[in-house]
């Protein structure tokens, strides 16, 4: 599309939002992007910005949006978009590498992938994880609490928690899970919207080291298998051609890397709400069987994963508007969360919300796989933090947000009990 369609399109569909991927980079939009989301959803709902993305924020129109298939993920429609849009070819060489996986693949990859992964994520499976995951937790507010009576929250719980869990299902040995944890939070860089011309190095660097790393680890649960996730899939790999090598290694990154991070933004988020929310942290204190719904709230209230991405294949209607073949798309998660059409009273934290069918975990065939267990992991992390420490409050005045358009999660939580 030339420029001056594109800047036509701009203003047909957006006007005064002809900047908004420079609004979303800012400070301002970081520490609250919710009053953009409401003036995208109340003017221009189905927005195609003048870099030629479509924004999807109503919850009726996102939410038809997930359950499309005609709205791809295929890494290699991804791969080509980004290379038209940015000429990266460094970032793109870093995508191919771990971008076999489910979550970059359609059907019937996607579904035989998913298939495979679904046994190592069963409601029963994940619910028997509950005793281990209250022991992590303890054992995490012990040393907390030894050390004094204040604590930056990331860094001893929310980060901790879901890397230990999802380590142990996986089959990372203790001793080099500070490795993948380090890894993680490189890898994850490179959805930053703005990147140093170091980091490209940087995370490929550290994807080198990654990759052969589970190539090993993959390599030592073939000599001996364990009981974890890895040696399930190993098996599977070694019986036929149902999971290549590519994919098995494609999968143990999804499941270390995007297996915890969102898990680590729904507990500090969640906790930053309720401590910005004293009347709903007294409401839980005081009837603690609310915790589920609680945590179905907070999910809603201010998720982790803010927008996803599609590619259209041949045409689809949204919203009154046409999308054509090859087009990138972004529903908006957050947005959707907030919609007064669906949601009574969208921007009210309220802990007992009933029919609170949020869109925080997608929608449709990619819904998350691992949704069970962070909202397992929610429940017991924030059901102690509001047993154990009833006078917890924050400890600062300025919150510190990572700076992600994607991903909505704290740098730096401290507070104190």
């Amino acid at each position: 599309m030339s420029g001056a369609t594109e800047q036509q399109a701009a203003a047909e569909y957006g006007g005064g939002f002809d900047d908004i991927t420079r609004e979303m980079a800012t400070p301002e939009f970081h520490q609250d992007p919710y009053p953009l989301y409401e003036r995208m959803r109340r003017e221009h709902p189905v927005y195609r910005s003048s870099q030629g993305i479509w924004y999807l924020t109503r919850y009726a129109d996102v939410d038809a949006a997930l359950r499309d298939v005609r709205l791809s993920k295929d890494h290699a429609r991804m791969r080509r978009w980004h290379a038209r849009r940015t000429g990266r070819e460094d970032l793109d060489r870093l995508r191919d590498r771990f971008g076999r996986s489910m979550l970059h693949a359609d059907p019937p990859d996607h579904t035989r992938l998913r298939k495979l992964a679904n046994k190592a994520f069963t409601a029963r499976r994940t619910e028997g994880l509950r005793p281990r995951i209250r022991a992590i937790v303890d054992e995490l507010l012990d040393a907390a609490v030894a050390a004094g009576p204040a604590m930056e929250l990331i860094g001893a719980l929310a980060y901790p928690l879901p890397i230990t869990v999802i380590c142990e299902l996986v089959g990372v040995p203790p001793g080099d899970r500070h490795r993948v944890r380090t890894w993680s939070r490189q890898l994850v860089n490179q959805t930053e919207a703005a990147l140093t011309p170091d980091d490209p190095q940087r995370i490929e660097q550290a994807a080198d080291e990654f990759e052969e790393y589970l190539r090993n680890l993959i390599g030592r649960r073939r000599a001996e298998p364990a009981n974890d996730i890895l040696s399930s899939l190993v098996a599977v790999a070694d019986s036929g051609a149902r999971l290549t090598e590519n994919e098995l290694l494609s999968t143990c990154y999804l499941l270390l890397v995007a297996g915890h991070e969102t898990t680590v933004n729904l507990i500090g988020n969640g906790t930053l709400a309720l401590l910005r929310h004293p009347d709903q942290l007294r409401r839980l204190q005081q009837d603690p069987t609310l915790i589920r719904s609680a945590v179905e709230e907070l999910l809603r209230y201010d998720n982790s994963v803010q927008k996803v991405t599609r590619i259209v294949v041949g045409q689809v209607a949204l919203g009154g508007q046409t999308l054509n073949d090859g087009e990138f798309v972004s529903p908006v998660l957050a947005a959707a969360n907030r919609d007064p059409d669906y949601f009574p009273d969208p921007d009210r934290l309220d802990l007992g919300r009933a029919n609170n069918r949020h869109v925080s975990f997608g929608n449709g065939p990619h819904f998350c796989l691992g949704a069970p267990l962070a909202r397992l992991e929610g429940e017991v992390a924030l059901g102690a933090l509001v047993r154990r420490l009833p006078a917890l409050r924050l400890d600062t005045e300025t919150i510190e947000w990572r700076p992600k358009p994607a991903l909505r999660g704290l740098e730096r939580l401290p507070v104190a009990y």
